[in-house]
C-alpha cells in the first residue's frame, strides 16, 4: 500500500515539473530573434510565471490541503485573496526594479572616406531619411496587476482541481485495498467456519459405520485424517495445486461412499494429465456437501456426477445430483455461508472473469463453474501490493 502511495506521489512531482518546465521555457522561446534574446522581455516573463509557480505550490502544498479540505472556506478565500494581492504587488515592483531603459541617442553620420563618423547631440537635425524609433507601449502598472490578479485566480482554480483529482484517487486505490485485506480476512474466517461443519458432517459418518463395519470405520479414520492434514496445511496459504484439491475431493467422496448403498450413483470424473496450476482451496466442497445432503434418497435411485476438464485455459467444472419429490430443496437452499464463501474467493483470485451458474431443474440439481487457469493467481499479486 505504500508503495502505491509513493509511486503516485512520484506521478504528481513528475507532472507538475513537467508543466512547469514548459511553462517556463516559453518566454525564452517567444523572446529570440534569430541570434538576438529579448533579456528584459525574458525577465519580466519569467517574474510573472515565477509568480504564477508561488501562488499554485502554496495553494496546492499548504492552504487546500490546510483550509479548503478542513472547510475552513472563509480563512481559506480571504488567505488565498491576500497571497494573490502581495505576489502580485511584488511582481510589478520587481519588474519596475529591474527595468532599464535605454537612451534614445542620434545615429553617428558617416563623414566620408577615412574620417570617423561624427557623434550628432540632441539638439542637431536629424539626417535625411531618419527616423526616431517609437517607444515600446507596455500596459501600465495598474493593468498589469489586473492581469496578474485574474490569471491569478485561474491557478488557484486549476490547483483546486488537480488537488481534487489527486485526493479522490488516493482515496479510491486506499479503498480497493481496505477492501481487498477486508475480503481476505472475511475469507479466511469463512474457511475456519467451513471445516467444523464439513468434519461435524464426516464425524457423522464415521459414527454411523462403527457399528456395521469396525475395518472400514478405520480405514474412514484414516482418509480423515488425510483430509484434516489437506486442510491444516494446504489451505491456509490461500491457494493449492488442482491435483492436491481434487485428491482431497477424491477422497471425500470415498468417505461418503461408504455411507450409502448401491442405489446411490456417485460418478467423479477428472483428467488423466492433471496441468500444474493453482487454485482456491475448499473450492469445490460445499457444492458436493450440499449434493450428498438433498441430492441423496434413501428409498430411491440418487446420483451424484462430479466432472472437472481443462480446457482452452479453462477449469470447467459440472456438478449435478438428483432431486427427488419428498426431497426438494427450498429456493434460498444455495445462498448461506458456502456459496458466500465461494463467490468471494472467486472474486479474490479471479475478479470478474469466471462464470458460477446454479440451475434448479425439475428432477435435477445442476452447479456449472468456469474460471481461467493460473500459474500464480491473484492472490499472490494482491498480497504483495497490500
Amino acid at each position: 500500500m505504500s508503495e502505491r502511495k509513493i509511486n503516485f506521489k512520484t506521478i504528481e512531482i513528475v507532472v507538475f515539473a513537467t508543466i512547469w518546465f514548459v511553462l517556463f521555457s516559453i518566454p525564452y522561446l517567444q523572446e529570440q530573434s534569430g541570434t538576438t534574446l529579448y533579456w528584459d522581455k525574458m525577465k519580466e516573463e519569467w517574474i510573472r510565471t515565477a509568480t504564477y509557480f508561488s501562488i499554485f505550490l502554496l495553494n496546492i502544498t499548504l492552504l487546500v490541503p490546510r483550509l479548503l479540505f478542513p472547510k475552513k472556506y472563509v480563512r481559506y478565500i480571504l488567505t488565498v485573496l491576500l497571497s494573490i494581492v502581495l505576489f502580485n504587488a511584488g511582481s510589478v515592483w520587481l519588474m519596475n526594479s529591474l527595468k532599464t531603459e535605454e537612451p534614445q541617442s542620434m545615429p553617428r553620420m558617416e563623414l566620408g572616406p577615412g574620417m570617423p563618423p561624427m557623434e550628432l547631440g540632441d539638439k542637431m537635425p536629424a539626417p535625411i531619411g531618419y527616423k526616431q524609433p517609437l517607444p515600446d507601449m507596455k500596459p501600465s502598472n495598474a493593468i498589469q496587476f489586473a492581469n496578474g490578479i485574474i490569471i491569478s485566480l485561474l491557478v488557484v482554480g486549476a490547483s483546486i482541481a488537480f488537488k481534487m483529482m489527486s485526493k479522490w484517487l488516493s482515496e479510491e486505490n486506499l479503498r480497493k485495498d481496505v477492501e481487498k485485506v477486508q475480503l481476505k480476512t472475511e475469507l479466511a474466517f469463512l474457511r475456519h467456519q467451513v471445516s467444523p461443519h464439513f468434519f461435524m458432517n464426516t464425524l457423522n459418518n464415521i459414527h454411523a459405520l462403527v457399528d456395521i463395519n469396525t475395518e472400514i470405520a478405520k480405514d474412514a479414520i484414516i482418509k480423515l485424517s488425510t483430509l484434516m492434514r489437506y486442510l491444516l496445511y494446504e489451505t491456509n496459504q490461500g491457494k493449492t495445486t488442482l491435483k492436491l484439491e481434487l485428491e482431497f475431493i477424491e477422497s471425500y467422496i470415498e468417505l461418503m461412499r461408504l455411507r450409502f448403498t448401491d442405489k446411490v450413483e456417485v460418478v467423479f470424473i477428472k483428467p488423466t494429465v492433471i496441468p500444474k496450476v493453482e487454485v482456491p482451496p475448499m473450492l469445490f466442497i460445499s457444492f458436493l456437501e450440499n449434493a450428498f445432503k438433498h441430492g441423496i434418497s434413501y428409498q430411491q435411485n440418487s446420483y451424484i456426477h462430479f466432472r472437472l476438464s481443462v480446457t482452452d485455459n479453462l477449469i470447467q467444472t459440472n456438478i449435478t445430483n438428483s432431486k427427488h419429490i419428498n426431497n426438494q430443496r427450498p429456493k434460498t437452499q444455495f445462498s448461506g455461508i458456502g456459496l458466500t464463501n465461494i463467490k468471494k474467493t472467486l472474486e479474490l483470485h479471479y475478479d470478474k472473469d469466471y462464470s458460477l451458474k446454479i440451475l434448479d431443474n425439475e428432477s435435477s440439481f445442476e452447479v456449472q463453474l468456469t474460471f481461467p487457469i493460473t500459474v500464480t493467481g491473484r492472490v499472490k499479486d494482491i498480497e504483495s501490493k497490500i
